[in-house]
């Protein structure tokens, strides 16, 4: 691997790291009055809103994609309003950590999904990645320490579809679209996202003076920015370039930035445990990349000898 394509990997660390931001937000949202579900909406409002201004300023013209181009920007869109519908409502019956634990399985469902959709098999480094991810998870949430019984069915399985969702998402972003600018996709998936969300959220703090009145719009930029311009743009970026299998592993650092952000604005226990955690999914998470770049590089010796 060239240095120059480590960029690639690095804009989808930014941008799952973008990610990670969203749940401290949602909870300093929650102290200020406000519900998850409306915090949830003005992220998608105030997000499109941004798109729409940015794709004003740049593209203007609206694109032309084939049908297969819209196939794709409209399930990418699909997916992105969907993982914030159901990751929700798995919060009403899951423990934060254990929701958390949940949606982390898209890691391990994306790596399958790529593996059918190329009828391939998972390379050695993948599964060892995978396995080292699902332990280091489980320990930075602070699982351990959580009581499972009683859990409803329901929980289990909303927090099931946030991963298939999720690991759906990734991989319609894998796909390039002819003739779509960077910008133009976001504002596509974004807007369809708006749809899915307003359907099933709360779209009445528009009207209601909510989200413009009561400063809700504060949040609803700051989710914007850090989960619809930001982690968009780079996923849009960056995963056509490298695959949805790496995307999916990599997207992992989500989980270390939630928990050293809530630790550091939301004051929450941070135990050894946890650090052990979060340190087996940095590993887990570069180990795919390292292991890539070895071999290239002692592809080039054996050329060049």
């Amino acid at each position: 691997m060239k240095k120059t394509n480590l960029i690639y990997p690095l804009l989808i660390v930014i941008a799952s790291s973008s990610y990670g931001i969203l749940s401290t937000i949602v909870k300093v949202a929650m102290q200020h009055g406000f519900t998850s579900a409306e915090a949830v909406s003005s992220q998608y409002i105030i997000g499109f809103i941004l798109v729409l201004v940015m794709f004003m300023l740049t593209d203007r013209k609206l694109p032309k994609p084939s049908k297969k181009g819209i196939f794709i920007l409209l399930f990418a869109g699909i997916f992105t309003g969907t993982t914030g519908i159901v990751y929700g409502e798995s919060l009403k019956y899951l423990p934060a950590s254990l929701a958390v634990v949940m949606l982390f399985q898209f890691t391990w469902i994306g790596l399958l999904i790529d593996c059918a959709l190329h009828k391939r098999l998972p390379s050695r480094p993948e599964v060892i990645s995978i396995i080292i991810l699902f332990v280091g998870t489980i320990l930075a949430a602070g699982v351990l320490n959580v009581d499972l019984s009683g859990i409803p069915l329901q929980g289990w399985l909303f927090g099931f579809a946030a991963a298939v969702t999720f690991a759906c998402f990734i991989q319609f972003n894998s796909r390039p679209v002819e003739g779509v600018t960077t910008t133009s996709r976001v504002l596509i998936v974004s807007f369809v996202a708006l749809m899915m969300i307003s359907i099933f959220l709360s779209p009445e703090v528009i009207w209601n003076g909510k989200l413009f009145m009561e400063g809700l719009w504060k949040f609803g930029l700051a989710l914007g920015l850090f989960g619809i311009i930001l982690p968009i743009y780079l996923f849009s970026i960056a995963i056509p370039k490298i695959g949805g299998a790496l995307a999916s592993i990599l997207s992992a650092i989500e989980l270390p930035v939630a928990v050293t952000v809530s630790v550091i604005v939301l004051h929450e226990p941070l135990t050894a445990l946890q650090i052990m955690g979060i340190v087996l999914v940095i590993v887990g998470m570069l180990l795919p990349t390292i292991i890539a770049q070895r071999r290239q590089n002692d592809s080039l010796l054996d050329v060049q000898t």
